[in-house]
């Protein structure tokens, strides 16, 4: 049985940052690959210190946490973060309800700020577990978009609504782009925008940066 689509995305996010090196790019304005890990790190490990990332006012503690964690060496910052912290390894659902995206999304921002990057394909099963999580929570990953939106997967049909409201905006695509889509990634393939011209202009050029 394969391990959950956390961990693996965990260990390959690993993976491809110690071969990429520290100053490597990604997606996530202003962050190499040594920032990248150490926002990971952070956030799971000093959730108290990453508050900053939601609350503006708490800015400066996260700030100081994510400086701290730069001066340590990049290899030992990516061995720490191939193991869920212990509380997650307790309790393994806790980190696939909360670090499956994560870890996903922020994968894709260092594959995807490299030349010649290709989407992955991912097992139906993965896309599953993905698709379930999205329509799930469909409302919060699309609290920030400017009109209704209903997001719909191109392999089965299936819908969720991002925001309610008349005349929704359908945008389609495969369900790894949909997730990019929602929290605000550009570097997106194979998305279709169907509805109103208008709200399908504010749609595709909305900041949802999360």
């Amino acid at each position: 049985m394969s391990a959950p689509l956390a961990r693996r995305e965990r260990s390959d996010l690993c993976d491809l940052a110690l071969a990429l090196g520290p100053d490597a790019p990604t997606l996530c304005e202003g962050w190499d690959a040594r920032d990248l890990v150490t926002h990971l790190l952070v956030r799971e490990r000093r959730p108290v210190s990453s508050l900053g990332n939601v609350l503006p006012p708490l800015a400066g503690l996260t700030e100081r946490a994510m400086a701290r964690g730069r001066e340590r060496s990049f290899g030992v910052q990516v061995e720490a973060l191939r193991s869920p912290s212990p509380p997650l390894r307790l309790v393994p659902v806790m980190d696939r309800l909360i670090n499956t995206f994560e870890l996903v999304v922020h994968h894709e921002d260092l594959r995807r700020a490299q030349p010649d990057w290709e989407p992955r394909s991912l097992p139906a099963e993965d896309l599953d577990v993905l698709w379930s999580q999205l329509s799930k929570g469909a409302a919060f990953f699309g609290r920030r978009l400017p009109a209704p939106t209903v997001v719909r997967r191109s392999d089965t049909g299936a819908t969720a609504t991002a925001r309610k409201g008349p005349d929704p905006v359908v945008v389609t695509g495969p369900v790894v782009e949909l997730v990019l889509f929602l929290f605000g990634r550009d570097q997106t393939r194979g998305l279709t925008f169907e509805g109103p011209p208008a709200a399908v202009e504010r749609v595709r050029n909305a900041d949802l940066g999360v």
